[in-house]
């Protein structure tokens, strides 16, 4: 064989190889990308710790908060069971649940089983999110829930506790696109608190709600974008209605600091890709 005719095989068979890897490569990362989005992902949990602080804050007051958000619980598997076992571990004074925790009224009897394996000691707070007012939850039926596990349901609604000496405010926000937010309401007969911690499902609440004057936010925590839940390379291909210009994590430009949370669950379909389930904690260091 000529040299000319050996280069000539050579690079056809280069060509070929090239071309089988290509089809490889487009077979296998798409397979790769929904078996994680699938089987891996959904199931893996992120505890992330942030710490902050209230206006002037104490160096001896301090509080630790839990976040749960968007548990969209069908079933206590194996996410779910990492999740308590995060609870217990963290040891928090307070858990909050911004809503959407069920997403089907007949998943109550799930949600009060994962409430029974809830740290009890912590005060707990929750809120709704748009998947209990459009599943049909019974309030009446949830708030009992609540009610038989300690746990307050702020509906535009505040409460104030004393915390390391010093008082604490916590108001809970109806959910933005299945309810009427009103935070003059839930504010209504309160008192300015040197703390003030606002629950509020949807992030965009953060632009739409007035939130009185003379009682400014230290912290806001919504979830509801579950991180665009299929977000490849961090990039979220698509939001809910209600999320706004935010997807995920801090937001300290005009408004109150607010954090949103990953969630834990999905929902309409059982995929997340790039968006792992989150379990918050915050260190909280009081005025």
């Amino acid at each position: 064989m000529s040299d000319g005719a050996a280069r000539s095989a050579k690079a056809g068979i280069s060509r070929r190889r090239l071309l089988v890897a290509g089809g490889l490569v487009a077979v296998g990362v798409p397979t790769a990308g929904a078996i994680d989005g699938l089987f891996v992902t959904p199931h893996r949990l992120e505890t992330t710790t942030h710490a902050l602080s209230s206006r002037a804050p104490r160096p001896d007051a301090r509080l630790r908060v839990l976040q749960v958000s968007d548990l969209h619980l069908h079933r206590i598997g194996r996410l779910e069971t990492r999740l308590l076992e995060g609870l217990h571990d963290a040891r928090p004074d307070v858990i909050v649940f911004t809503g959407d925790m069920v997403d089907r009224r007949h998943d109550l009897w799930h949600l009060e089983t994962f409430l029974r394996e809830c740290p009890a000691g912590p005060r707990r707070f929750a809120i709704l999110g748009n998947w209990e007012y459009w599943a049909g939850v019974p309030r009446e039926a949830l708030e009992r829930l609540y009610e038989s596990h300690g746990i307050e349901l702020l509906v535009n609604r505040s409460l104030e506790f004393t915390a390391a000496g010093t008082r604490v405010r916590i108001t809970g926000l109806d959910d933005l696109r299945g309810g009427s937010p009103d935070a003059r309401a839930a504010l209504r007969d309160a008192t300015p608190a040197p703390n003030h911690l606002l629950l509020a499902h949807c992030p965009l609440s953060r632009d739409v709600v007035a939130i009185p004057p003379d009682h400014p936010v230290d912290l806001m925590l919504a979830g509801h974008t579950h991180g665009g839940q299929v977000a490849p390379f961090g990039v979220a291909l698509t939001l809910p209605d209600g999320s706004g210009r935010y997807v995920a994590g801090w937001y300290r430009d005009a408004g109150p600091p607010m954090y949103v949370s990953r969630g834990i669950g999905t929902s309409l379909i059982p995929v997340r890709l790039g968006s792992t389930p989150e379990l918050v904690r915050f260190e909280w260091a009081l005025a």
